[in-house]
């Protein structure tokens, strides 16, 4: 598994939503559902992204839009139109004033809105729950972010506006599937730009010595890794893959290592009701008690504690 992988395999394994939003002017909707990381692409209209750090976003048809929760944002037609609904933890909708919407803007199916055909229909893809694994690459993007339709041309959002309305069997496995490439991509074109800071390990991963040792470590956490076995398979002597590596990624390899091994733990803890022995063995820890251990040196709360939380 892949870091971008990483990003999405958390949050889908807890969920994640396709819709599709269509509003008449003047129209305004208040996000306040705390969730970790939403995409929209702006299928015809236009509108403004405000966060409530003061950011204001235009958007057009064809751009795309992350927010990456769990700041609040609003979606409206102009910066000075007052929201009409509240979107809350769970989807749950209300007016400003607290009244339950009651269905009273669903559309049919993963529609809703003012009316099918409105001057402005949205794509918006939510990812419920974060992850830890997904969280390393998330706390690297600004609470919002835009692409323009001219810099971002992807053939992935006509079909997932195709997509979204079919109501047909496998059709949220097809969705989550669209989702997740549209995000991937979305963020390759993000971190791509020239003045784009990504974090220094994925930056590391274009290295051909670096990008190497790196990919075999996220996609075999569980493996007796040393510096002198990742060097081998790089190609390098040890000492060059070491200094090499501390000096793109901004810490040892067995460091990198260690956070991986448990990021990927504290998603299985939470994604899965594998033992903690199981989970121990899947990440590379010889027993349950060697993880606790580690575990609770990084986290602060034991495995058991972790999972018992939820989110």
């Amino acid at each position: 598994m892949d870091a971008l992988a990483g990003l999405l395999e958390g949050p889908r394994a807890r969920g994640a939503f396709v819709i599709r939003a269509c509003f008449d002017p003047p129209w305004g909707v208040r996000v306040e559902d705390r969730a970790p990381l939403t995409v929209m692409v702006v299928v015809r209209g236009d509108m403004w992204l405000v966060g409530d750090a003061g950011e204001r976003l235009r958007l057009r048809a064809g751009d795309l839009a992350i927010a990456r929760g769990p700041d609040p944002y609003t979606c409206v037609d102009d910066p000075c139109t007052a929201p009409q609904a509240v979107i809350l933890p769970g989807g749950e909708c209300r007016y400003p004033d607290g009244r339950p919407l009651n269905g009273s803007m669903d559309l049919g199916v993963r529609a809703w809105g003012d009316r099918p055909d409105g001057a402005t229909t949205l794509l918006i893809g939510t990812y419920l729950w974060p992850g830890e694994v997904g969280r390393r690459l998330l706390d690297a993007l600004p609470p919002l972010l835009t692409l323009p339709a001219d810099g971002w041309n992807s053939p992935l959002s006509p079909l997932l506006a195709e997509e979204v309305a079919r109501d047909e069997p496998g059709q949220e496995v097809v969705l989550d599937r669209l989702l997740d490439l549209l995000v991937i991509a979305g963020l390759r074109a993000w971190f791509a730009r020239p003045d784009a800071h990504p974090p220094a390990w994925y930056r590391a991963l274009s290295d051909p010595v670096v990008g190497r040792a790196l990919r075999l470590l996220q996609d075999d956490p569980a493996h007796p890794w040393t510096v002198a076995a990742l060097a081998t398979k790089a190609g390098v002597s040890r000492a060059a893959l070491a200094r090499r590596f501390h000096d793109l990624v901004g810490e040892p390899p067995m460091t990198y290592l260690t956070h991986w091994r448990l990021a990927r733990a504290a998603d299985l803890l939470r994604d899965t009701d594998a033992t903690l022995e199981a989970i121990a063995r899947r990440v590379g820890y010889g027993s349950a008690f060697a993880l606790s251990g580690a575990f609770k040196r990084v986290y602060g709360v034991s495995p058991q504690e972790h999972r018992g939380r939820g989110v």
